[in-house]
């Protein structure tokens, strides 16, 4: 697919979808950067790990950041789930560790699959 016509619909896709669509593009993409980090750690490939690992940390940041822990009895769980995978993905990039991205993957799946599960969307394979 041309770079531009993808670009295209990705920013479409952003800009027309619900919260909760957009709170799951977000897991979405927290699930695949850990992914593409775990596979270039595996192969020694550091310098290619670092971006997507980098990106995984602003994610969960940025969900931390946003979430409203005094606003439901989940809130404070959820903040020290999300304190603690970004801890370890600052960790698994800084030690270059691939057992540490491994251990985050389990946790990012679970997240990935209750939201989608919340909003209403299929599972992602």
């Amino acid at each position: 697919m041309n770079p531009n016509v993808r670009s295209a619909y990705m920013n479409n896709s952003v800009s027309t979808a619900n919260p909760q669509r957009l709170l799951v593009m977000l897991y979405d993409r927290l699930l695949l950067d850990v992914q593409r980090a775990l596979g270039a750690q595996r192969a020694a490939d550091h310098a290619a790990a670092y971006p997507h690992l980098i990106h995984a940390q602003d994610i969960v940041a940025e969900l931390r950041a946003t979430l409203r822990v005094d606003d439901w009895e989940g809130g404070p769980g959820l903040a020290s789930l999300y304190d603690w995978l970004l801890t370890q993905l600052v960790r698994a990039n800084v030690q270059r560790d691939p057992s540490i991205t491994v251990e985050c993957l389990p946790v990012i799946e679970s997240l990935v699959q209750a939201w989608h599960e919340a909003a209403g969307l299929p599972a992602t394979a």
